[in-house]
């Protein structure tokens, strides 16, 4: 008997690519969706896009999840019994003057992939969320907790991804499939968004030119290797809730880094100065991240275990050996 596919949306995207392709290494049938928009440039998405379809057992679908009857119809037609669901539109400063594209995406698009599954009868249904729900908080020692309140996002990307976790627990409790949310932070690595900042750094310092700090160097992030990240989305895939059940896990490496620190590490790993000109911060920007791990290590032994020197220095050959990007 033929294994079921796994539906992985947004597959190439950072975070999609990799679960994809750590899926089919452990022997599993993926099925892609992406629109593979230009949010950044598509011809990362394309290069992702092409290393998974030359693998065995892959097949991507450019498909819009927001088009309700096309995705419902594909899920239907694939025989899915599990969705990891991360395809959205990311970015907290791009959401302050492309409001539509995340209403579209992120609320649009996750009701879409709700209803499709449950008419499907998906047994498991995870999703990316943000540890930006958490909203703009100083640091304690035990970290963010899943029981936190999340009630005062300072984007409108965070509240998306908080509304997307509210949608999925009431659609847990009145049609009974389970659901686990993922609350990723900071995360990079091969592979990654262009449009984060240690990339963006990476990409003005190649090329000799000053790059922007803002929050004056202040800010602090959990930053997360992206192998991290998708032990733990395994983890979480492999253990889910009763029927019925919602879950909320951090994914995060529990180790929050000043961002002149980060620097520092990015200085050294590409054997470069940055010039630096110092900036406030911006609209819909948090202080800090801290993810507290407790739950999802005691869901499935998740521990990090990539340090943000060790993380950089391979982003850094991967940047190397990719070569030019355009816009």
């Amino acid at each position: 008997m033929t294994k079921a596919p796994i539906i992985v949306t947004g597959a190439a995207g950072f975070v999609g690519y990799h679960v994809a392709e750590r899926l089919l290494q452990r022997g599993e049938r993926v099925i892609g969706v992406d629109v593979f928009n230009a949010y950044y440039d598509p011809a990362l998405k394309e290069a992702r896009a092409a290393r998974l379809m030359g693998r065995d057992g892959f097949e991507m679908v450019r498909l819009d999840i927001a088009e309700h009857e096309a995705l419902s119809a594909l899920v239907a037609s694939s025989g899915a019994r599990r969705v990891v669901h991360l395809a959205a539109q990311a970015g907290v400063r791009y959401s302050i003057d492309n409001p539509f594209a995340y209403e579209r995406s992120n609320l649009a698009g996750h009701l879409s992939v709700l209803e499709a599954c449950r008419h499907a009868g998906v047994e498991h249904l995870v999703y990316a969320s943000s540890s930006s729900v958490y909203g703009d908080r100083p640091l304690n020692g035990d970290g963010f907790k899943e029981t936190d309140p999340a009630e005062s996002p300072v984007s409108l990307y965070a509240a998306t991804k908080r509304s997307c976790e509210l949608l999925s627990q009431s659609y847990a409790r009145l049609y009974g499939f389970p659901q686990s949310g993922l609350r990723f932070f900071t995360v990079y690595g091969p592979w990654g968004r262009p449009d984060m900042a240690y990339f963006g750094f990476t990409e003005k310092m190649l090329r000799g030119e000053a790059i922007e700090v803002y929050g004056d160097g202040e800010m602090a992030r959990d930053f997360t290797y992206i192998d991290d990240i998708v032990d733990g989305v395994l983890g979480v895939l492999d253990h889910p809730p009763a029927a019925g059940g919602h879950e909320i896990y951090n994914i995060g490496d529990n180790d929050p880094v000043g961002l002149m620190d980060m620097i520092m590490t990015l200085e050294a790993a590409l054997g470069v100065q940055a010039e630096k000109v110092f900036k406030p911060m911006q609209p819909g920007d948090v202080t800090a991240t801290f993810a507290n791990i407790d739950k999802l290590s005691a869901l499935c032994g998740y521990k990090p275990k990539i340090k943000l020197a060790e993380g950089l220095a391979k982003f850094v050959a991967w940047r190397r050996a990719f070569g030019p990007l355009g816009a």
